[in-house]
């Protein structure tokens, strides 16, 4: 089942975090509590999960950016794509990215970005299929301590 998050998905998500690129779950805390209090209130932030089983298996996070350009259009970030190591290759990513495709449509996005770390021809291809292009842009980061 392609849902958003509720906010009782909390131990799942951190769980799930840790084939992205987490190496332990954080501890639960003010700011953890509080932070993810935001996410699941924002009505701009759309974290969609894949549960199987009542296993949420897969998320991608989905965040709708007012903008001032192009006709005053939004456009929607990508981020956290995910799907547990023992899961993979069995399209739920994907539902994922078509979910929040079909967010980013119903609110009038003129396009949707993301980025990825990974240099793995068979991560490109993935994306590729999904309808995302590397032509287009380009894409710098600039990390922050």
């Amino acid at each position: 089942m392609i849902r958003e998050v509720r906010f009782e998905d909390l131990d799942a998500m951190l769980e799930l975090y840790l084939d992205l690129h987490e190496v332990n779950i954080p501890e639960k805390d003010e700011h953890l509590m509080k932070t993810w209090d935001t996410i699941v209130n924002d009505p701009n932030h759309h974290l969609i999960v894949m549960e199987v089983d009542g296993e949420i298996v897969s998320a991608c996070g989905c965040i709708v950016i007012p903008n001032l350009t192009r006709n005053v259009r939004p456009y929607a970030l990508i981020e956290n794509v995910v799907t547990k190591e023992k899961h993979r290759g069995r399209g739920y990513a994907r539902k994922c990215l078509d979910y929040a495709k079909e967010i980013a449509v119903a609110n009038n996005c003129y396009k949707i970005m993301l980025m990825t770390g990974s240099k793995e021809p068979s991560t490109m291809r993935f994306y590729e299929n999904a309808g995302y292009n590397s032509l287009d842009k380009t894409g710098y980061i600039q990390w922050l301590k």
